[in-house]
């Protein structure tokens, strides 16, 4: 069966203007003049300085998830504790606050996910028109495969307001962050990989390249004839799309549907 026309939903056939994001580096440098200007505040009101670098480096892992990319949200969580190392001033800091400081790298990019795309967030519209081509029925299951903070759940609920949404992630910090941005699915912490497609209506994903081989298999292993795949930016070559949804520009989300 040939692919069908490409659909687009912005007007004109334009893609959708973008959100205003500053230039990098200044995002980096923006969230590494505040981790060390918390740090000392926090070391003017005579908190413990291993406490102090220990909370800076909390905010600096915080901001870096909100990154376009898994190298800058590591490069500007990394930046403060090696700033700080570099400066000197943490020769005199023990060696559990320096472990505690990896640990919180550790906790938001276990090694684990470093395979996959643990914050790759799906922008805003690019799913619109999905349900036009998946028509699912009202209570539908779908499954967010790597859900990060959320922004993949909440274009498929904004798109199937009446499916019941999972949304499956492997960093706990993302997990419960998750939860609390998307009271509407259920998040759960867990592999995408051991995770049973069987019971899924539509699979969602926004992975790498790399990755979608294995959810090809996957998919043809496990999702129902039927059922259906969905893959932002990224084809799995091995499967026929049904179609293509092109909102965002250099973002097609590619719809596969099980034979």
């Amino acid at each position: 069966m040939a692919a069908r026309t490409p659909i687009k939903s912005a007007p004109g056939g334009k893609p959708p203007r973008r959100a205003f994001a500053l230039p990098w580096p200044l995002p980096a440098l923006l969230v590494w003049s505040a981790c060390w200007a918390f740090f000392l505040v926090l070391h003017d009101l005579r908190l413990p300085v291993e406490w102090s670098a220990a909370i800076a480096t909390a905010l600096g892992v915080a901001s870096g998830a909100f990154a376009r990319s898994s190298w800058r949200r590591l490069f500007i969580a990394a930046g403060f504790p090696l700033s700080l190392a570099a400066s000197g001033l943490g020769t005199g800091l023990p060696a559990w606050s320096w472990l505690l400081a990896l640990g919180l790298l550790a906790g938001l990019y276990p090694m684990k996910t470093w395979r996959d795309a643990p914050l790759f967030p799906t922008p805003r519209g690019s799913l619109a028109g999905l349900d036009k081509i998946a028509r699912l029925p009202a209570g539908a299951r779908i499954l967010d495969a790597g859900c990060g903070l959320g922004a993949g759940l909440a274009e498929l609920h904004g798109v199937f307001p009446d499916a019941r949404l999972t949304g499956l992630e492997w960093s706990w910090p993302l997990r419960l962050a998750c939860g609390l941005r998307c009271p509407f699915a259920r998040i759960r912490r867990g592999d995408i990989w051991k995770e049973d497609w069987s019971g899924y209506d539509l699979v969602y994903m926004f992975q790498r390249p790399e990755s979608m081989g294995p959810a090809a298999d996957k998919a043809r292993r496990e999702l129902r004839p039927g059922a259906w795949l969905v893959s932002l930016e990224f084809e799995a070559p091995a499967l026929r799309p049904e179609a293509v949804l092109r909102n965002v520009h250099g973002k097609p989300a590619w719809v596969y549907r099980m034979k």
